[in-house]
């Protein structure tokens, strides 16, 4: 990393902005911490790769990985939906909380959708901005041009441009620049380990910032897209914002730390260190996951001719923990009365909880399931 240099800033009359250096070039690695670190981290991502080779179904799983991400990422951009509340319907969210809810659900809209797009497009702009496009749609950021670079000036921080934290580079530089960057994620000749790839990529991006809402959501959102692109992972199920939103000042320290002295060593050992972290915390919950269900199909056993109805419940319930009668009648095509006694004995057996306390409208969630992603 010794020949770095990450930039230099532009005056644009009453402010400079700052031009990034391109990274669709050769980089040579010769720290041995930076080194250490990537060995550790490629270990865990590997094991948290084989790992779900070996959890049954897991892809029931991942839909509850996806909402975490979904809540911490817009977390750090200042929403307060939790886990629970992102699991509601949005007429039973309060009223005031219902432009929270609906960023976070079109997060796990836009990351879905994103996965699903790599069959057909590789990790691109035109990925990005079609991620973009929905991560916006209907939202705050509506109007601030979804799915399309920014066409003016944006900044970091401060209530104005003149006491902004950063200012990115000009609109004039966006399309040069991301075209650069989408060249090195694709550049096989550039022997590069992926894991310092992403990091370099996911540092530029946010630099780079060329969206005028959503950035920092979208360049989290492509840690895991790459990822799954390059195979590294074989299901989505690595995602760093909780990492970041719990060291939030040295997540933007570090970033700015780049700019400002080209320091990306210490850069390249945070987001490694993310990475190690939240590999060995996802096996953790994969570990929980499996241990709960054991516990759960003990205790279904016990239900005699009820047994198979609850089994499929419980199916439902990995995908999305909370439920109401209507879907229990739904997915065991039986009538209301019989719902309600099967809801009953699975509170009985604590396996559901009834959470609104009202006397009409009941929902129930599978609490234990819950706070295995909390």
């Amino acid at each position: 990393m010794k020949n770095f240099h990450p930039g230099h800033y532009i005056s644009q009359g009453t402010f400079k902005s700052f031009s990034p250096e391109p990274i669709n070039r050769e980089w040579q690695l010769d720290d041995m911490e930076v080194i250490n670190l990537l060995s550790q981290a490629d270990r865990q991502v590997g094991r948290l790769d084989m790992y779900s080779e070996y959890v049954p179904n897991i892809d029931l799983f991942i839909n509850l990985h996806v909402l975490k991400e979904a809540t911490k990422s817009s977390k750090i951009e200042g929403t307060k939906t939790n886990i629970e509340e992102a699991l509601q319907s949005k007429a039973d969210v309060a009223e005031e909380k219902r432009d929270d809810w609906e960023e976070v659900r079109n997060y796990i809209e836009a990351l879905n959708s994103a996965i699903k797009e790599l069959d057909k497009l590789p990790f691109s702009s035109r990925l990005i901005k079609k991620t973009h496009k929905i991560l916006l749609q209907g939202v705050r950021g509506k109007h601030k041009i979804p799915g399309q670079f920014r066409s003016s000036q944006n900044w970091i921080g401060g209530a104005s441009i003149s006491d902004a934290t950063f200012i990115p580079p000009n609109k004039t530089e966006v399309v040069d620049l991301m075209s650069d960057l989408e060249k090195f994620a694709h550049n096989e000749a550039i022997k590069f380990p992926d894991l310092l790839k992403i990091a370099i990529l996911h540092y530029q991006f946010e630099t780079i910032h060329p969206f005028l809402d959503g950035n920092g959501r979208v360049g989290r959102l492509m840690i895991t897209l790459y990822l799954v692109e390059k195979k590294i992972l074989k299901k989505p199920i690595l995602y760093l914002s909780d990492f970041f939103e719990r060291n939030r000042t040295l997540y933007y320290d570090n970033l700015m730390r780049v700019r400002e002295k080209g320091d990306l060593v210490q850069w390249l050992k945070f987001f490694l260190v993310g990475v190690i972290e939240t590999a060995k915390s996802s096996i953790e919950t994969f570990d929980k996951i499996l241990k709960l269900q054991k516990e759960v199909d003990i205790k279904i056993q016990t239900m005699g001719s009820r047994a198979n109805n609850a089994k499929k419940v419980l199916t439902a319930l990995y995908q999305h923990p909370l439920i109401d009668v209507q879907k229990v009648k739904e997915l065991t095509d039986t009538s209301m009365p019989t719902a309600y006694k099967l809801i009953s004995e699975l509170e009985r057996l604590k396996i559901l909880q009834e959470f609104t306390g009202g006397q009409r409208g009941k929902q129930y969630d599978f609490p234990e399931y819950i706070q295995i992603f909390e």
